[in-house]
């Protein structure tokens, strides 16, 4: 079971978005948190958000750190990722998080956004379906503007991110019990 961050505190979940400039990071976040859409896009630097949602029938908070996708911003993104739990990634960057966490095993999506504008696609279904499965994480092709698996996004990650808290805290309870269970006599 994941553990509040508080006695009596609902568990916390950390996200980070994570892609190139105008693939609609900003937009998927504000949509989850808000549900708005925002025509005009204005770079992100860097965002924090928080919003209390149920989680399959449990109270969870998660919060979400909306990344700058601009080259310009990339000596600060490692520090973004080294504290998050999971990461909500529309279309590219994997690679520079797993070097960042020396992990491969992070909870991880692959969001293809702007399903609503089919004419415009830069990269087919069939294509980002290959490097999910590649990669070992699902896809899901999403529309911050008519909020198509917006919120689904979200939380899949967060029952990624609770599943491997919780596998984390039985390999934890695992060892203590291991641990109690022997003896050491030094003379």
């Amino acid at each position: 079971m994941v553990k509040p961050t508080k006695p009596g505190e609902p568990p916390l979940h950390k996200v980070i978005m994570v892609g190139s400039g105008g693939v609609g990071k900003s937009a998927l976040t504000l949509q989850f948190m808000y549900g708005d859409f925002i025509e005009e896009y204005d770079p992100t630097k860097a965002d924090s958000y928080r919003k209390k949602v149920s989680l399959d029938g449990q109270e969870s908070f998660i919060d979400i750190l909306d990344t700058a996708g601009q080259e310009e911003y990339a000596a600060i993104r490692d520090n973004y990722y080294r504290s998050g739990e999971g990461f909500l990634c529309v279309f590219s960057f994997r690679d520079q998080i797993c070097r960042v966490l020396d992990n491969d095993h992070i909870p991880f999506i692959l969001v293809g956004n702007k399903c609503d504008l089919e004419s415009q696609r830069k990269v087919s279904a069939r294509d980002a379906e290959s490097r999910a499965k590649q990669w070992g994480c699902p896809y899901l092709e999403a529309s911050a503007k008519t909020r198509v698996n917006v919120d689904e996004s979200f939380l899949m990650l967060m029952r990624k991110i609770r599943d491997k808290k919780n596998e984390a805290g039985k390999e934890s309870e695992g060892t203590e019990k291991a641990a109690s269970g022997k003896c050491c006599v030094l003379l």
